[in-house]
C-alpha cells in the first residue's frame, strides 16, 4: 500500500510542527511521499513566509530594499534547521536563490521559494530525497499541468528514489521558468502527486482533525463528519462551508483513491473520509441522515405573478431569465408554483441596477405582479442518507416550524442528497442551530 501525504502550513510553521510531522510519517512505513507547504503562522500575529515572500516582490518591482524581510525569513529556516539538528546550511541555500534577483524576476518565482526551502529541510529531517517540483511538474504554456508528462516524471523519480520529498505550490514551464497555482496550491500539487502515483489513500494533514458538520462559529465544538463523498462535498463547498476546494481534489477523484483529512496536531483522531461512494454505511451515518449543513446570508426574491399562466410559463420564464443575463445577475434559484414562481439571487449582484430591473420587470405586460424580498439567507441541508427516505423534508420543516423559524423558499436536487431552505437574515444563524440540534447530534 502506498500512502501520498501533504503537510500545510500551519503543520511545517517551526521545529515543533516538524517534529509531529516525523513522528506522523515514521509511524507508518506505507507514508512514502510528502508534498509540504511554505510554513504558516506559528501564532496569531506571526507572518506566513508566502505573505512575506510576495512583500519581497514588491519591494523589488518599485526599487525598495528588502534585506529586512529576507531576515525574518532566514530566521524561520534557520531556527527550524538548528532546532531539528540539521546541517543543511539554508541560509546559504536562500542567499543564493536571491541573489541576482531584480525587476524581471516573477512573482512566482520568489513566492514559490517557501515550499522549495521547507522540503529541502523537511527530506533530510525524514531522510527521504529532495525532488525539486520542477523536475517533474511540468506546465503547458496556457498555464495548465502537462498530467500525462508530469505524471510520468514523477514516477520514474519515484522508482529511483522510493522515498521522495516534493514542494508543493509550483512546477515549471518546458523552458524551466517558475509558475505557481493559486494560493492554497499545494493541495492540488498534492493531489496530482497521489494521482500520478496511483496511492492507495491520499493524507492531507492541516490543523483541523477532519471537515466539521457545521461552521463552528454558529455550533459550539461541531462533531467532524466521518465519511462524506465527493458530491456531497461539492454542496457544501458550494454554500460556504470551508472544506476542499473542488480543483484540489479533482485528479484523485477521477483515479477514484480516497482522501483522508487529518489533524497533525491531533495524529491519532481519523479525520474524514473523502470517497466516490461507500459500499457500506455506518450505523451512526444510517440513523443520522445528515451528513452537514451549510448557509449563506444575502440573497434577494423577485416573485413574478400571473394569474392563468399556463403554458405561457416556459415563455414567461425565459423572459425573464433573459433579463437577469442582461444585467449580469446570478440565479440561484427558481421556485415554482401554479401562478407564479421566483428567482432568487445575490443580493451584491443587483445593488446598482436594482430600481432598473425592477422597472423592466414590471413594465413587462405579460407580469401581473412583481415583488422584491432582500434579506435572505439559504441553508442547504446536505446527505446522501436522505435519499429515498420518507418524511425528511417533513422533519425538517417540523423542527424549524417549532421554532418559529419562517421558511421562504424550498428546493430539493434530482440527486435528493440537498434540500435548500431560504429564511430571513435573521433567522440565519438559529436555523442552523436548531436543524444541527434536530438531526446531527
Amino acid at each position: 500500500m502506498l500512502k501520498v501525504l501533504k503537510f500545510g502550513g500551519s503543520s511545517v510553521a517551526d521545529s515543533k510542527q516538524f517534529a509531529k510531522v516525523k513522528a506522523i510519517v515514521e509511524s507508518d512505513p506505507e507514508r512514502e511521499v510528502v508534498v509540504v507547504s511554505a510554513p504558516g503562522k506559528r501564532q496569531s500575529g506571526d507572518n506566513k513566509i508566502t505573505d512575506l515572500l510576495y512583500l519581497i516582490h514588491a519591494h523589488i518591482k518599485y526599487g525598495v530594499a528588502f534585506d529586512t524581510i529576507l531576515g525574518m525569513i532566514k530566521d524561520r529556516y534557520e531556527e527550524i534547521a538548528e532546532e531539528c539538528g540539521l546541517k543543511t546550511d539554508i541560509a546559504s541555500v536562500i542567499d543564493e536563490s536571491f541573489a541576482g534577483v531584480n525587476k524581471r524576476t516573477t512573482s512566482d518565482y520568489i513566492a514559490s521559494r517557501g515550499e522549495y526551502f521547507c522540503a529541502i529541510l523537511m527530506a533530510e529531517y525524514l531522510g527521504y530525497k529532495f525532488v525539486d517540483a520542477t523536475e517533474w511538474l511540468v506546465f503547458d504554456y496556457n498555464g495548465k499541468v502537462d498530467r500525462k508528462t508530469s505524471d510520468a516524471k514523477l514516477r520514474e523519480l519515484k522508482e529511483i528514489y522510493g522515498r521522495i520529498v516534493t514542494p508543493g505550490f509550483y512546477g515549471a514551464y518546458p523552458s524551466g521558468e517558475i509558475r505557481v497555482f493559486p494560493r492554497g496550491g499545494s493541495d492540488i500539487t498534492g493531489a496530482i502527486v497521489a494521482a500520478a502515483l496511483e496511492a492507495d489513500i491520499y493524507e492531507n494533514w492541516t490543523d483541523v482533525s477532519g471537515i466539521l458538520m457545521v461552521d463552528p462559529k454558529i455550533v459550539k465544538d461541531p462533531k467532524t463528519i466521518a465519511r462524506v463523498t465527493y458530491d456531497e462535498l461539492r454542496e457544501l463547498s458550494y454554500m460556504g462551508a470551508s472544506v476542499l476546494h473542488e480543483d484540489t481534489v479533482f485528479p484523485v477523484r477521477l483515479k477514484d483513491i480516497p482522501v483522508n483529512i487529518r489533524n497533525t496536531n491531533e495524529p491519532d483522531a481519523p479525520g474524514t473520509i473523502i470517497g466516490e461512494k461507500f459500499e457500506d454505511e455506518l450505523k451512526e451515518e444510517h440513523e443520522r441522515f445528515i451528513t452537514g449543513i451549510a448557509g449563506k446570508r444575502n440573497f434577494s426574491i423577485v416573485n413574478i405573478y400571473k394569474s392563468r399562466i399556463g403554458e405561457a410559463k416556459i415563455g414567461l420564464l425565459r423572459q425573464v431569465l433573459e433579463v437577469f443575463d442582461r444585467y449580469d445577475i446570478p440565479v440561484e434559484q427558481i421556485p415554482s408554483g401554479v401562478d407564479s414562481f421566483s428567482v432568487v439571487f445575490p443580493t451584491d449582484s443587483m445593488q446598482a441596477r436594482k430600481y432598473d430591473l425592477m422597472h423592466e420587470l414590471t413594465e413587462n405586460e405579460s407580469i401581473d405582479n412583481c415583488e422584491l424580498t432582500e434579506g435572505i439567507s439559504l441553508i442547504a441541508i446536505v446527505g446522501r442518507q436522505m435519499a429515498y427516505r420518507t418524511g425528511i423534508s417533513g422533519k425538517i420543516f417540523k423542527a424549524l416550524g417549532d421554532n418559529k423559524i419562517n421558511i421562504r423558499t424550498i428546493e430539493q436536487g434530482a440527486d435528493e442528497i440537498n434540500i435548500m431552505i431560504g429564511v430571513y437574515n435573521e433567522d440565519f444563524e438559529r436555523a442552523i442551530r436548531v436543524l444541527y440540534d434536530s438531526f446531527a447530534r
